[in-house]
């Protein structure tokens, strides 16, 4: 997951078959998930067996590699038409991640332009593994291109899990803080817990701790304290999705952390790859924000937390809007204000 322990891994296939770090049953169990079929992918990626933007993107690619390994179809139309479809279901399953569907995309591209069945197979599996590869060399760039924001820094606080469970491995923004610590051992990080899911208290703090990396766990309401003392040095974050004008959506809770971060005077880091970014959503206001179950709220353990008959709402995600970010940090460095014009010049450099 790091490359502190090699037995750890969060996307992995092999010998046909899909292997997926099972991260609802962490910091408890280490457990895989066996997927056999694109449907089990489609279901660990909607019930969050395997979440973070970069890692359902790499995992729903090989969704698509069991999808034509499995297929009956004979020619090429047939086979296309079938994986059509299950990319439109894959995609389905988390509308907010960008990396979801760019992923998909990019498998779909090499499909479509094969000649035959049996070139489409390949193709699609060659691409899969590609994107598997690219994505720990992503992450170790955007570490590396972010860790000099850190340099001197005491603390550090993060919202969610942007780490090596999000990705590949390494990670994005617990990427930036895992190369920070290789040049400072005394760097501490402050974890929200982020409620509902609690991706911060279980896993973050789970990655850091493996790690050796000091951190402490906080509710997420005692992240306005821990900035007013006045000893954290940055903010950093991941991301689902950016807008063409840098706007964020990142886990619920992110954009009042900015704010907070903001008013303290701290500095505001999104960490994401630049597949993160799309130039066709202008702004945040135009990013689907998923809505998920209200038992994530309403229940903790199988027991009712509150009465019945009240209403949840339950957003999965809120955007941070532009003017609050100091820096998006890329696997090509950290792009700045404006960030229309930042964004335009590095997805077309």
């Amino acid at each position: 997951m790091t490359g502190k322990d090699e037995n750890i891994f969060t996307v992995e296939y092999a010998n046909g078959k899909l292997m997926l770090l099972d991260q609802t049953a962490l910091p408890a169990a280490e457990r895989y998930i066996e997927c056999e079929n694109w449907q089990r992918v489609a279901k660990a990626i909607s019930d969050l067996e395997v979440r973070g933007a970069p890692a359902i993107g790499v995992t729903a690619a090989f969704g698509l590699v069991l999808a034509v390994k499995a297929s009956l179809a004979t020619t090429h139309k047939e086979m296309l038409n079938e994986l059509e479809a299950v990319a439109e279901s894959l995609i389905a399953t988390r509308p907010t991640a960008v990396n979801l569907a760019w992923a998909v995309q990019e498998v779909m591209e090499v499909a479509r332009s094969s000649q035959t069945a049996e070139e489409m197979q390949q193709n699609v599996e060659n691409t899969a593994q590609r994107l598997h590869a690219e994505d720990l060399a992503i992450c170790k760039a955007i570490g590396d291109a972010g860790a000099e924001l850190l340099a001197g820094a005491k603390n550090v606080i993060t919202h969610c899990n942007a780490g090596g469970l999000a990705t590949v491995g390494y990670g994005t923004a617990l990427g930036v803080i895992r190369s920070a610590h290789r040049e400072n051992p005394d760097l501490h990080v402050w974890v929200d817990e982020t409620r509902p899911v609690l991706q911060g208290a279980r896993l973050s703090s789970y990655e850091l701790h493996r790690d050796g990396i000091n951190c402490t766990v906080i509710v997420d309401g005692a992240a306005a304290s821990v900035l007013r003392e006045g000893e954290v040095g940055a903010a950093v974050v991941g991301a689902d999705r950016v807008a063409a004008n840098g706007d964020a959506a990142n886990k619920i809770g992110t954009y009042g952390l900015a704010v907070l971060a903001r008013h303290h005077g701290v500095p505001f880091y999104v960490a994401a790859p630049l597949s993160t970014i799309d130039q066709a959503t202008p702004n945040g206001s135009s990013i689907e924000i998923e809505q998920r179950p209200g038992l994530e709220i309403s229940e903790y353990r199988g027991e009712a937390i509150t009465p019945e008959g009240v209403a949840v709402h339950n957003p999965a995600f809120d955007v941070t809007p532009a003017e609050l970010i100091d820096g998006i940090i890329t696997e090509i460095g950290v792009l700045r204000a404006p960030y229309a014009p930042a964004i335009n010049e590095a997805l077309n450099r």
